[in-house]
């Protein structure tokens, strides 16, 4: 029993909220457990247990069971169970940065209720760690993190400093030797407790050294406390507590002196496995929860925080509950049953909905002060913005803006005007009429003649309608028309301020208009400068030309010179892995050409020129098995294929330094991998991608050494760049810089090219046998739906930079992405057709170099601003608006120093890669 004295067993259970059954089903479950672990702790007072570190477990248990919220808050205060901190255990690749914070934010402000977070960044199951963690987890007020997947070889101890990109460390303890059920097997035999007590301790003190105590976690996946435990804990001399109490007692007070350092994200493969191919199952979940997160983050909030009356915070809290629960390790990545992917795409769509209403209601406010027939254009950037907005408008009038200027136009698309001709009884044609409403739109006048009975619709009311007046004129009528009002479709270029409004209304045009000092000003035009046009087959716009080749692959060549050939190309391959691992058959058959190549152009300019692209390709329909083993790989792809078409609308738009792609197919495959490849202009050994709150450099290469291939497969949020080019995301997409060569290459030859994950059709959630995987992920169940069958489409956008090499060049490409990822949103005006427009005006300014905007919201009548310095030297925000005090903030809000405030302006030094927090106040 020599060092067994050593040892603090920690009990615990790991708690998958849903995974291989759906949540209702495992609550079942936990509910039991904690009625277990309540009585057990009070039956016996030295039970300490850990609760996985996220409240969920005991928001699901109470909402079951609220009669036991005090036995839980008791337990909780005693500091023998350990609660929190976070809410939820997340993924912390496939959610947002301000996510995760709004998860820890959420999970310490509930756990503060009961009595108190547990301290500690407990991070046990991630399936790796961003590199931005260390300053999330101190600036929320906590010293430590606990963490597992991921950490690389260089660690041999089970204490390491763990750095974010800014400098900001915390004491990460590490857990060897089996994850968070190290101490599991410790009590399974009573009869040889001291043996393996002795094991135990001889096997640990190789990672923690000859001195202190060692950490031994007592539980796993669903696990219960054992009855009797504090006996055979003594029995063996150690002792019983919660992680907290460890980590606080041994921890140096959170010290990282002396501790080997590690920097940014932990992904290797050297220590366990970290299951990347979840990056990429069920690609319709991750654009599902990009595209809410964005419609709650960036547009809901801070129009609602700049623009709103009162202040819809149960609304905005329901969406974030929706969001955060959404973002499980075992939720958002698409690796449980079917069932479970079908509850969180659910609660995604919950979530978008409520940030949607939100949304709507703000811009509907704003709608009423500009006259019907005129458009409110939203701009949900935090700098002046100039750009393309699709605005559907009546008439065949210039647009202008509120100071009468012309706005330049470009029309793409006129609506039907006659919506019903027919021989009709007018008494049924009556019972069309709703009110004002026939047809979707408004009866604005009517007319008999001839037998015809003719209804002129429009999409605003205008005048009121008696419909018994109609009776009595139909006397014989035999035929009904209904006519609308002509409207178009047109893109409009338009300046909007900086998270601000302005408004846009059709005007009969006039030779010359006078100016509000009498003076003359020029006619209207429907011209932009610097127009996009197709020339040759070719879109350009003066800062980009696009190409279309032969086989359907695009040519990009910058203003500045930077080009690359063979972009777009689609590569399809076998996947017979799960949804935790990618693993091609062993006799694969990669499709990368396609049969049949056409090229149609929709519409050529000044503001928007595009070409759709149609390629035809033969995919194996599904691997081909062996007979009566559905459950084993398939060691090849079927000689049957099925015949796909790849639609890809290829878009330029006047002023954007990078082209828009959306690229569409019905998949009616089985078992393969759909990637968009990209050739570099130059050759790079390292990509650049942005994270959360963060841009990684990553190599070729990945480090293995626990089992797992180690694919270099990594994820990017917004964006990821390479070689000179960069792909602006919609949502988190994994990505892998390839030898060209081996998949196909292009007209650039053998040169590196960006495979960009499109599509990962696989049918089990974790299979026994793995190619590249030597030991089961999870049970091996049968996942159909995650097969992704049926219509799927991706958007995105290529960028040609300068500057392309390793040491950087992706400097250009944040303000790009804000542009690609942030639209400008039309609405359509409601006020009294005869006001005037609205003036431009602007919310709130945030500029600087490397600068991001990444949360803006109402907190305790302050609006509370977030924002992120992507840059590796440091710089200087600047933030204007309508306010006269500053004030940092935690990221838990909690205030601070205040900030000076010159005319509206706060200038905020930044270190390099630093999150900072602001209120602003009036």
């Amino acid at each position: 029993m020599t060092g067994s004295n050593d040892i603090v067993v920690v009990p615990h259970t790991h708690w998958d909220r849903e995974w291989y059954e759906p949540f209702q089903r495992f609550r079942l479950r936990l509910v039991a457990l904690l009625d277990e672990v309540l009585d057990t702790m009070e039956r016996e007072p030295g039970y300490h247990f850990t609760l996985d570190g996220q409240l969920a477990c005991v928001d699901d248990y109470l909402e079951v069971r609220p009669e036991q919220r005090d036995r839980v808050a008791a337990l909780v205060e005693s500091g023998r169970l350990a609660v929190g901190p976070w809410q939820i255990l997340l993924d912390e690749f496939l959610c947002s940065g301000e996510n995760i914070i709004r998860n820890l934010e959420l999970g310490m402000d509930r756990a503060d209720k009961l009595g108190g977070a547990m301290p500690v960044g407990y991070l046990p199951d991630m399936f790796g760690h961003t590199a931005q963690m260390p300053q999330i987890l101190r600036k929320a007020g906590l010293l430590y993190a606990c963490v597992y997947r991921g950490v690389p070889s260089s660690v041999v101890s089970d204490a390491f400093a763990w750095t974010a990109p800014d400098g900001t460390a915390v004491r990460a303890q590490y857990l060897p030797i089996g994850g968070y059920g190290n101490g599991a097997h410790l009590f399974e035999d009573p009869e040889r407790l001291a043996e393996r007590a002795a094991v135990f301790t001889r096997r640990m003190r190789e990672w923690h050294g000859p001195e202190g105590a060692l950490l031994a976690m007592y539980g796993t996946d669903h696990s219960a406390p054992v009855r009797g435990l504090p006996g055979m804990v003594s029995a063996i001399g150690a002792r019983m507590d919660t992680l907290s109490g460890y980590v606080t007692a041994y921890g140096d007070g959170g010290s990282v002196e002396g501790l080997p350092r590690v920097e940014g994200e932990l992904r290797s493969h050297a220590r366990a496995n970290i299951l990347p191919g979840v990056i990429s199952v069920r690609a319709h979940v991750k654009q599902a929860m990009s595209r809410a997160e964005r419609m709650v983050e960036r547009y809901a909030e801070p129009l609602a925080a700049l623009w709103g009356d009162a202040w819809p915070g149960r609304f905005l809290d329901m969406a974030w509950w929706r969001l955060v629960d959404a973002s499980g390790h075992d939720s958002v990545t698409g690796c449980g049953v079917d069932e479970t992917a079908q509850q969180v795409a659910a609660r995604i769509a919950e979530a978008e909905h409520l940030g949607h209403a939100v949304r709507d209601m703000v811009t509907a406010k704003l709608a009423a002060a500009v006259p019907s027939g005129g458009v409110l254009v939203v701009n949900p950037t935090p700098a002046t913005r100039r750009g393309v907005v699709h605005v559907d408008i009546a008439g065949h009038d210039p647009l202008v803006d509120a100071t009468g200027a012309p706005v330049p136009v470009q029309p793409l698309e006129y609506a039907p005007t006659l919506l019903l001709d027919e021989e009709m009884d007018p008494a049924t044609a009556l019972t069309f009429v709703h009110g004002t409403e026939l047809y979707g739109q408004h009866i604005t006048g009517w007319s008999v003649e001839n037998g015809v009975l003719t209804f002129e619709v429009a999409r605003e009311p205008r005048t009121a309608f008696n419909v018994a007046e109609v009776r009595d004129a139909v006397e014989g009528v035999t035929r009904v028309r209904i006519v609308a009002e002509p409207r178009r479709k047109v893109a409009a270029l338009v300046e909007v301020p900086p998270l601000g409004h302005t408004s846009l209304r059709p005007e009969p045009p006039v030779a010359v208009r006078a100016g509000s000092n009498g003076s003359a000003v020029a006619p209207l035009t429907h011209e932009a400068p610097d127009g996009v046009r197709i020339e040759d087959g070719a879109l350009d716009n003066g800062l980009l030309r696009v190409e279309v080749a032969e086989d359907g692959t695009l040519t990009l060549t910058s203003a500045g010179g930077v080009t690359l050939t063979g972009a777009a190309r689609v590569v399809d391959g076998g996947d017979v892995g799960d949804s935790y691992n990618h693993a091609p058959p062993a006799q694969d058959r990669i499709v990368s050409a396609p049969e049949t190549v056409e090229v149609v152009t929709v519409c050529s300019g000044p503001l928007v020129a595009a070409l759709d692209v149609r390629r035809t390709y033969r995919w194996p329909a599904a691997g081909a098995g062996i007979e009566g083993t559905p459950e084993l790989p398939a060691p090849a792809r079927t000689g049957a294929t099925e015949e796909i078409v790849v639609d890809t609308r290829v878009e330029l738009r006047t002023g954007e330094p990078f082209v828009r792609l959306r690229v569409a197919f019905d998949n009616r495959c089985d078992d393969h991998r759909v990637r968009l490849h990209v050739p570099l202009p130059a050759p790079a050994t390292a990509s650049h991608a942005e994270g959360q709150f963060a841009v990684v450099t990553r190599g070729l290469t990945a480090e293995g050494g626990c089992g797992e291939e180690p694919l270099p497969t990594f994820p990017a949020s917004s964006w990821v760049a390479a070689g000179g080019v960069a792909a602006l995301l919609e949502h988190v997409t994994e990505y892998e810089l390839v030898d060209g060569s081996a998949w196909g290459g292009a007209a650039q030859g053998e040169g590196t090219e960006l495979a960009l994950t499109l599509l990962r059709s696989i049918g089990y959630l974790s299979r026994n046998r793995h190619a590249l995987r030597p030991e089961p992920a999870g049970p091996q169940l049968p996942t159909p739906a995650a097969q992704s069958r049926g219509l799927r489409s991706v958007t995105l956008a290529l960028m040609p930079y300068e500057g392309g090499g390793e040491e950087g060049g992706w400097e250009a490409v944040p303000p790009a992405a804000e542009t690609f990822r942030h639209d400008l949103l039309p609405v359509p005006g409601t006020g009294d057709p005869s006001l005037a427009l609205p003036p431009a005006a602007p919310g709130l300014s945030v500029t600087g170099d490397g600068v991001v905007m990444t949360s803006l919201r109402l907190r305790d009548d302050w609006r509370e601003l977030r924002i992120v310095a992507l840059s590796p030297e440091p710089t200087e925000a600047v933030v204007e608006g309508s306010f006269t005090h500053a004030r940092h903030a935690d990221l838990r809000g909690r205030p601070g120093d205040p900030l000076p405030v010159t005319d509206g302006t706060v200038r905020l030094p930044l270190r390099p890669w630093e999150i900072a927090t602001i209120q602003l106040g009036n």
